[in-house]
């Protein structure tokens, strides 16, 4: 497998280079030159396997030939030991076609858990076998940067680095970065929003003299690995509940469009998905993108679903990368006009193609809230706000209630308990793993949102780590 920049000036890379790399040199992303296919009968023996096993079948086409199968299935037997579910990624039903895709049940207690633990293994194979080390930095709205920290804690051969913005995490978010004891973890609270943060990162990989010094690489959705590995809980939900003999539909809570990016791949990869439903919160540009055809960026607007607190979506490049054919100087095109001016409309051809498969929708906190009272009142299940979301637009703007919906719950509700507890009279109980994080001293250092600085700040750090 080679990879590809959506922007069409990087030159094609293999797996490994793509994932120690994370954003291609031109600014664009890095994306493979085909795309797998398996057929019906391949998909439905999946049913009958365990998750860790159609992780390591799903993912190798990705990673051949740097990594072949047999390795694979290794790291990600490795990978999935710690969850605490036998089924790993557990569905449970809440209504008679309507269905709840647990994805909360890793080291931090959030949907990233099941690519990064992945990741950060592929990251120890690959710079163990190259005698390197890299610099991990990463741009957090709440949970990518705990999942991260906790796959990349203590490796020898990685530093890393996370920006998350001051006070626009949960205090449970915070606490799971900031309390890892660990010399190679350095956590920077940014005074600004999410979309600076990702600024500061994505202005760090476009300078080549810092990138080149620091060997720079990231873990966000912008690297490819993170896709490759979130798609194999699209594929294992679908088949429990008759894929490819029958059709689903999912609903994603949606920030940077990774997660729902995933599923776009499982579909090219063979999956039958009818609709994939993008659920945001009041930070709905992508919601007005589907309904308009115009991307255009708005405030930043916090809410009780903090992590999708975003308005510049980075994985859509890859979206639109596919729908225009693959054209990456219209993909720089577009993304430079969007860049200088906030504003980005998509041709009406390609917006007809988009919502052949896409709906999108936002909920209020007000319709949030709502949300978790009425599957905890009928259901008994306690939802964290995103999931809410998730679950709340993904019955407002589903097609066909013949065909499952499978809505993401994206964390586990005691990491937004105030939330939880004002929706629902009730107080979600704090698993161990979080219980033990309350009472540990942080690390952390805030500071403006200054790429300079926080550049030197780096420089610092990763100098005095070498020199011990």
């Amino acid at each position: 497998m080679r990879y590809v920049s959506t922007r069409g000036e990087a030159p094609p890379l293999g797996f490994e280079d793509v994932l120690l790399s994370g954003l291609a040199p031109d600014g664009g992303l890095y994306v493979p030159e085909s795309w797998p296919r398996f057929d019906a009968p391949t998909l439905a023996g999946f049913a009958a396997l365990p998750y860790h096993e159609v992780a390591a079948r799903l993912v190798a086409p990705f990673t051949e030939p740097d990594i072949d199968e047999a390795t694979l299935a290794g790291i990600a037997a490795a990978s999935y030991a710690g969850f605490d579910h036998p089924a790993v990624a557990p569905l449970v039903q809440l209504d008679s076609n309507d269905w709840l895709l647990e994805l909360f049940h890793g080291p931090t207690l959030a949907f990233k858990d099941y690519a990064l633990q992945l990741v950060g293994r592929l990251f120890d194979h690959a710079l163990a076998r190259r005698g390197e080390r890299v610099t991990i930095v990463a741009a957090t709205s709440g949970d990518t940067g705990s999942a991260a920290i906790e796959a990349c804690r203590d490796r020898a051969g990685i530093e890393i680095f996370v920006l998350h913005p001051e006070g626009r995490v949960s205090e449970v978010q915070r606490r799971q970065m900031t309390t890892v004891d660990a010399a190679n973890v350095h956590n920077i609270a940014v005074e600004g929003t999410f979309d600076d943060c990702q600024d500061l990162v994505k202005a760090m990989f476009g300078d080549p003299r810092f990138r080149a010094e620091c060997r720079l690489t990231a873990v966000n959705s912008i690297n490819w690995a993170r896709i490759a590995a979130q798609a194999v809980y699209y594929v294992t939900a679908a088949v429990a509940l008759g894929a490819p003999h029958r059709p689903v539909a999912f609903s994603v809570p949606t920030g940077n469009f990774g997660n729902v990016f995933a599923g776009y791949a499982a579909r090219r990869m063979g999956l039958p998905v009818d609709q994939l439903v993008i659920a945001t919160n009041r930070n709905d540009i992508l919601a007005r993108f589907l309904e308009t055809g115009t991307m255009e960026i708005g405030e930043v607007v916090p809410t009780i679903s903090p992590s999708m607190d975003i308005q510049v979506s980075s994985n859509f490049e890859r979206l639109l990368h596919d729908f225009v054919r693959r054209d990456g100087a219209a993909v720089r095109r577009a993304l430079d006009r969007f860049r200088q001016s906030g504003r980005m409309t998509v041709a009406a051809v390609t917006m007809a193609r988009i919502g052949e498969l896409f709906a999108a929708g936002p909920l209020s906190d007000d319709e949030t809230r709502r949300t978790i009272a009425a599957v905890f009142d009928g259901a008994h299940i306690m939802l964290d706000p995103h999931s809410a979301v998730g679950y709340g637009v993904g019955r407002e703007r589903r097609r066909d209630p013949e065909i499952p919906l499978i809505a993401m719950a994206t964390a586990h509700p005691a990491k937004f308990p105030e939330a939880v507890e004002t929706a629902t009279g009730a107080r979600p109980d704090l698993p161990p793993r979080l219980a033990a994080v309350m009472a540990r001293p942080e690390r952390v250092v805030t500071m403006a949102n200054d790429v300079a600085a926080i550049k030197a700040l780096m420089r610092e750090r990763i100098g005095l780590r070498g020199a011990a």
